[in-house]
């Protein structure tokens, strides 16, 4: 079967160097965390209306379901409780958000098959798990190579509870994929060609909430294309043109840009001539 693994950030930046660089970076470090809280948060949102369209069948998935909002609720209520310890915000997450660009890109309108829904809810759910766990890893992977601060020990022992039941998640994810697509040869099928087409979704929605410098918005057609290009060609058409303008022309896309370089010419104005302009033109600096 087809495993998924996160790719790097236009396949360059790793979580590792991109969580080395936010540990370095107090505000960008609780700004990350919060985003976590955030997720986590929300994902208990996405299970509970999973859980009330499945409408009680089959019963095994929903006790599961139930157990894992239980899970994200804990994990959203120990980086709350950290957050307000050493200082950190609680609101929503400024810049582009990769829930509602995830969300954006699905294709829920097709999924009429009750059991075409359970499978693609299964993928969405496993990708991005997968997605939190290779951040998760490399967030103690940074922190362990860190100053040992009381804050970041504490920040590094909540992560460390978080993440041995994001890897279970995972697991489980994987199982009940694996068991639908035993079935038969069709649902083999099936399971492998939404796993592709939540590969591209995710890893689209992850890098628009990563990139905002020069020429993002045709990277981001281009990773909406790898999706089109995982959807029977009847479907192609519709959804991409439903898509496209939005991915083209985001209004908060353009918000971020205006507020990173407000914030680097407020921080150091020399800095942002000869570092932040050529970053974002994709230059290199020497």
């Amino acid at each position: 079967m087809t495993v998924a693994y996160p790719h790097k950030l236009r396949n360059n930046l790793s979580a590792r160097d991109i969580l080395q660089r936010v540990v370095r970076e107090r505000e960008i470090h609780l700004m990350t965390l919060n985003r976590y809280r955030y997720n986590e948060q929300r994902s208990c949102k996405d299970l509970t209306e999973l859980i009330e369209k499945l409408n009680g069948n089959p019963p095994e998935m929903i006790r599961d379901l139930s157990h894992h909002v239980s899970d994200e609720s804990r994990h959203a209520m120990w980086l709350t409780d950290l957050l307000i310890d050493i200082g950190g915000p609680l609101n929503t997450p400024p810049g582009v958000s990769y829930i509602d660009e995830f969300e954006r890109l699905i294709d829920s309108e097709n999924y009429t098959n009750p059991e075409d829904a359970l499978i693609a809810a299964l993928a969405a759910i496993n990708v991005t798990e997968k997605r939190g766990c290779e951040y998760f890893a490399a967030h103690i992977h940074a922190l362990k190579a860190a100053p040992k601060t009381e804050e970041n020990i504490k920040i590094r022992e909540t992560i460390e509870k978080i993440f041995p039941e994001e890897i279970a998640h995972v697991r489980w994810g994987n199982q009940q994929l694996a068991k639908i697509a035993a079935q038969s040869p069709a649902h083999r099928q099936k399971v492998e060609a939404t796993k592709r087409k939540y590969i591209a979704i995710e890893q689209a929605a992850y890098e628009s909430g990563m990139d905002i410098m020069f020429g993002a918005e045709m990277r981001r057609v281009n990773k909406l294309m790898d999706v089109v290009n995982t959807l029977p060609l009847w479907e192609r058409p519709q959804y991409l043109m439903a898509r496209l303008p939005e991915t083209i022309l985001d209004p908060e896309l353009q918000k971020v840009r205006i507020t990173a370089a407000q914030k680097a010419w407020n921080r150091d104005p020399e800095a942002f001539v000869t570092q932040f302009i050529p970053m974002f033109l994709g230059k290199s600096i020497k």
